[in-house]
């Protein structure tokens, strides 16, 4: 029973590790090609912005709002919207407001006085919320004037240049299927847990999406801040709403089709980022559960078509990147039976090469994060929230196991929305999750407690990663917890 549970515990740490690698290889291609494809797309996008001299050519934009229970920020994405500059007899806003509460009295307002301004604006309101956001998509894209589909959520706010900057890429592609904007922050400052947020969402959008772009690899729509062309999303089977993630779903299609998709990571459109852990979770729970999903959808599809071997050793990676958290809940649970169970020592080369390979796993990650700091220019300050950033991520691993195993066994659940707090503060939205916490906390003690049966059995490399292990769960349940509890004697 020893040398199985030892034989499981270096597994996870070889699957870690083949994770880890790759993030060095993504910054590797991210140097290579960034400068140099960037360089040629913005030239493309240069040539076509002759098309605005004449704003009768000017393609038809339908920008969709997709909304449900937003009263906090569901004004200030309309009137952003509505301040793109782009001519208003030729930009159709449409609202799919599936909301139950005062939101849809806000937007009613919003949108009749934007349409004596003269914008071209529709609410459009289902009797039900079958496929939740997919579903709405998918309702308004049958009755939009647009050849071209931008999509918000509630949360974002673009600038007036947006659409200036992003038609003339899908113009000078006629293959372009969508292309997509950087997430900027709104709430950076926020807290300590929307600092390390933010650091991991400019690693995933200025290196991930870049390089996954100009490498010819498999990229996704992140779901917003984006530009469709609507014969791509039909050609590909239009919006389904069979997964969570939606847009990584449809992205996957339409390349798998042939259509091609981009990334213009000096476009930046500004969002909140979740205030809360358990809001955090929430999140990302549906983005994990969603990819598994995805992954046994597609996967089979990606390894039959024509795409390079590494295009789909790449999409494999992405698409189960999620899997990662099993593997660390896994880990964290077996170290001390491991260390208890063994007749005899445990060979130190074997200790010595499994602690490398956690440590390149580990660093791999932080590596990107830290290219993504000085490509972005955000200044070396941040780096100061490189240990919470690891601590979340760590800490996260319970919520998102859950969500990776609900996907293996075709568990279905709905559509959570991110709750936001906007500009307005007047609905708290929350998400609760009482129970979870509780489980959080325990293995956090858990690893507090293995931690001191290593120290006492002078295994010191593994000291480092049990120390992130309990933090990590610790602060997560914690956090959660309270909030929880908060909420609970609220109501």
């Amino acid at each position: 029973m020893s040398n199985i549970l030892l034989a499981i515990y270096v597994m996870c740490v070889m699957a870690l590790f083949v994770y880890g690698i790759n993030c060095y290889y993504i910054v590797w291609r991210f140097w290579k090609t960034y400068r140099k494809e960037s360089t040629r797309i913005r030239k493309h996008i240069n040539a076509a912005q002759s098309v605005f001299n004449n704003p009768a050519a000017l393609p038809h934009v339908t920008t969709q709002i997709p909304l449900y229970n937003e009263a906090n920020v569901a004004e200030r994405v309309i009137l952003a919207v509505a301040a793109i500059d782009y001519p208003a007899s030729r930009h159709e806003i449409q609202i799919l407001d599936d909301s139950t509460d005062e939101t849809s009295t806000i937007v009613d307002q919003v949108a009749s006085s934007l349409r004596r301004e003269g914008k071209d604006i529709v609410v459009f309101r289902r009797k039900n919320r079958q496929g939740y956001k997919a579903g709405a998509l998918a309702e308004g894209l049958q009755v939009c004037k647009g050849t071209f589909i931008a999509i918000f959520d509630s949360d974002f706010v673009p600038h007036p240049n947006y659409l200036r900057q992003m038609i003339p890429a899908l113009l000078a592609d006629e293959k372009l299927a969508f292309v997509q904007a950087r997430w900027g922050h709104l709430n950076t400052s926020h807290s300590v847990l929307t600092q390390a947020q933010s650091i991991g969402i400019d690693g995933h959008f200025m290196i991930e999406q870049s390089t996954r772009a100009f490498n010819g690899f498999f990229m996704n729509f992140n779901g917003t801040a984006g530009v469709w062309r609507k014969a791509a999303i039909i050609d590909a089977g239009g919006w389904q709403s069979d997964t969570l993630t939606e847009d990584m779903d449809l992205s996957y299609r339409c390349q798998l089709v042939g259509w091609r998709a981009s990334f213009l990571a000096d476009v930046v459109v500004p969002a909140e980022l979740p205030e809360t852990y358990t809001a955090f979770k929430s999140q990302q729970f549906r983005w994990a559960k969603g990819s598994i999903q995805t992954a046994i959808k597609l996967y089979p599809k990606v390894l039959r078509s024509e795409a390079s071997v590494m295009s789909k050793v790449q999409a494999f990676l992405h698409l189960t990147h999620y899997s990662i958290h099993p593997i660390m809940a896994l880990l964290s649970i077996l170290t001390l039976p491991v260390l208890l169970t063994l007749d005899v020592d445990i060979p130190w080369q074997l200790m010595a090469f499994c602690m490398f390979c956690i440590l390149i796993a580990i660093c791999g990650p932080s590596s990107l994060y830290l290219t993504s700091q000085i490509a972005t220019k955000s200044g070396l300050k941040r780096l100061l929230f490189f240990p919470v950033l690891m601590c979340v991520g760590v800490g996260i691993a319970l919520s998102n196991t859950r969500g990776v195993f609900e996907a293996v066994m075709n568990i279905k659940s709905g559509f959570v929305r991110t709750p936001k707090r906007g500009d307005r503060k007047q609905t708290q939205y929350q998400v609760t999750a009482p129970v979870l916490p509780i489980f959080e906390i325990l293995l956090g003690i858990y690893c507090a407690v293995s931690l001191y049966f290593y120290i006492d059995a002078e295994k010191y490399m593994v000291g480092p990663f049990l120390l992130i292990y309990a933090c990590g769960f610790l602060l997560i349940g914690i956090s959660s917890f309270k909030e929880s509890y908060q909420q609970g004697t609220k109501n």
